[in-house]
C-alpha cells in the first residue's frame, strides 16, 4: 500500500485520500424538469387548465337547438350546462328533453333552471317534461359543478323529442384534468 501525499509532498491522512473526484454532470436534466415545471406554471397562470366551453348544435323540422357544456374542466370548477331551444312560433306542446343520465355522475348539481314539470327515467335517458314558454325562446340551465372526487370525465346526448319521438340530437363529452 503506498502513502498517499498531499499537494505538498507531505503525507495525507485524510480517509478521501483515495476516493476518486466526483464526475462532472451538465445541468441538462434540472434544466428539462426546471422547463416542464415552468410550462405547468404558465398554463395555470394563464387559465389553460380552467374550464374550456363547447357548444353544440342540431337543426331540423323548424326546431332549433344549442348546448353549451364543460368540454375541459377540473374537478371543483363550476362548469356551464345550458340548453336553448328556439322554435319560430313558439312551441305547440311541451317541451321534453331526454339525457343521458350517468353522464351527470361527475357532477354535483345544485338545481335546474327552470323546474321541469315531471321527470322520469327509461334505460340510460332521464326525460324532463317542461311548460312550453311565450316565444320562441325556452332555456334550461343546470347549476353545478365537478365533484373533487371525479377523475375521468364522460361523455353524454340530449335529445330533444317532439310527439314521443326524438327531433334533435346533440353528442358532447367533458375531459377532466388533474
Amino acid at each position: 500500500m503506498t502513502d498517499a501525499r498531499g499537494p505538498d509532498g507531505s503525507p495525507d491522512d485524510s480517509t478521501l485520500a483515495n476516493v476518486p473526484p466526483p464526475p462532472v454532470r451538465t445541468p441538462v436534466l434540472r434544466r428539462i424538469v426546471l422547463a416542464v415545471l415552468t410550462l405547468i406554471v404558465l398554463a395555470g397562470v394563464t387559465g389553460f387548465l380552467g374550464v374550456r366551453t363547447g357548444t353544440v348544435t342540431a337543426n331540423g323540422d323548424g326546431y332549433a337547438m344549442q348546448l353549451e357544456y364543460a368540454q375541459i374542466a377540473r374537478a371543483g370548477l363550476d362548469v356551464p350546462f345550458d340548453v336553448t331551444l328556439t322554435h319560430e312560433g313558439g312551441f305547440d306542446g311541451d317541451i321534453v328533453l331526454a339525457m343521458t343520465a350517468d353522464y351527470f355522475d361527475i357532477f354535483e348539481h345544485q338545481g335546474v333552471s327552470p323546474e321541469p314539470d315531471s321527470e322520469s327515467s327509461e334505460g340510460p335517458m332521464v326525460y324532463m317534461t317542461f311548460t312550453a314558454p311565450q316565444g320562441d325562446e325556452f332555456r334550461m340551465g343546470y347549476d353545478i359543478y365537478i365533484q373533487g372526487s371525479s377523475q375521468v370525465g364522460a361523455s353524454g346526448e340530449v335529445w330533444l323529442s317532439v310527439d314521443d319521438k326524438p327531433l334533435l340530437l346533440v353528442s358532447f363529452t367533458t375531459v377532466l384534468l388533474p
